[in-house]
């Protein structure tokens, strides 16, 4: 199955898909696009209107968001098939609280934690305790009793992932030896940090080497991607309903923050309690483009206001 990360390097959200990747162990060609708009791979070739990076391609599938992103790779390539997972059961052998996972994941470790660091750059104007107090000291307390990942899972899951991405991406700018050299304070989470970054490190030693390929031949593999490889999209008709849409109707999604100015226009084609589906067209093909459902609105026709 073909697997597609559009990324560039410096992307923290970029950097937290490759390590989903590595943990799961599934190799990916990586297409390395602008840090900044506009990025025709995606607008022109794909006619993705979505302006956030990572975009991950699996067969003609454009999945967004790396909160979708997590649970479709742990979908697609379960366990029974040799993949590694996001979801590891306990120590105990007990199965991990998926649900409570993915809401850390999603609504400390992206949505609080993440915004807390990214005003503040140029690092050399942060105050040194600024970004410990409210990442280091919440890890430290989870890491007291001595496990050594955070839901005390036999391997890191998505919620070491989602902490580790933001912590690794802050302490490799400039002016924030600070906030990380403080080995008395805060010294379970370095040694948590180190080991997360460890165990990537070896996953990604088992894969092939990646294989970097241009936007162009990107959306050609895509597009000629067998007709297997679509996932048939779920399709609530009370949702729909409730939302004032209609099945293959076009509709716009729309990020609920500062990236509103910046819709994806397509055929409703799916719709559940977790995303919305779009048939969108662009110079390479038709493709099938998913978001979540938490934060993103879907606008019927040329309506002007959000569908919540």
């Amino acid at each position: 199955m073909s697997v597609i990360l559009y990324r560039y390097d410096g992307s923290p959200f970029g950097a937290k898909v490759e390590s989903m990747l590595a943990v799961k162990r599934i190799p990916a060609a990586h297409v390395d696009v602008a840090p900044l708009l506009p990025r025709p791979e995606l607008s022109e070739l794909l006619g993705l209107g979505y302006r956030r990076i990572p975009v991950l391609a699996i067969g003609r599938n454009l999945y967004c968001d790396t909160s979708l992103i997590a649970s479709v790779l742990e979908r697609r390539f379960p366990t029974s098939g040799g993949y590694g997972t996001l979801f590891p059961k306990r120590r105990d052998g007990s199965t991990t609280d998926t649900g409570l996972v993915k809401a850390f994941a999603q609504f400390y470790a992206d949505s609080a934690l993440f915004p807390t660091a990214v005003p503040f750059v140029p690092w050399d104007k942060v105050p040194a305790a600024f970004l410990a107090d409210r990442s280091k000291t919440l890890v430290e307390e989870q890491l007291q009793d001595g496990r050594q990942w955070l839901f005390d899972t036999e391997t890191p899951g998505l919620a070491d992932l989602s902490v580790f991405f933001v912590l690794n991406w802050a302490r490799s700018l400039p002016g924030t030896s600070e906030l990380f050299g403080d080995k008395v304070k805060f010294a379970k989470t370095l040694e948590w940090l180190r080991n997360v970054q460890k165990y990537i490190q070896s996953q990604e030693a088992t894969l092939p080497k990646t294989e970097k390929i241009s936007g162009k031949e990107a959306a050609q593999r895509i597009a000629s991607a067998a007709a297997v490889e679509r996932e048939k999209p779920l399709f609530d008709e009370k949702t729909a309903t409730l939302l004032g849409v209609k099945h293959g109707e076009p509709v716009a999604v729309i990020p609920e923050d500062n990236s509103r100015d910046y819709p994806t226009k397509g055929l409703l084609v799916g719709l559940s309690d977790e995303e919305v589906v779009l048939e969108i067209k662009g110079k390479a093909g038709t493709f099938l483009c998913h978001f979540p459902r938490l934060r993103y609105a879907v606008v019927a026709g040329k309506a002007k206001e959000a569908k919540l």
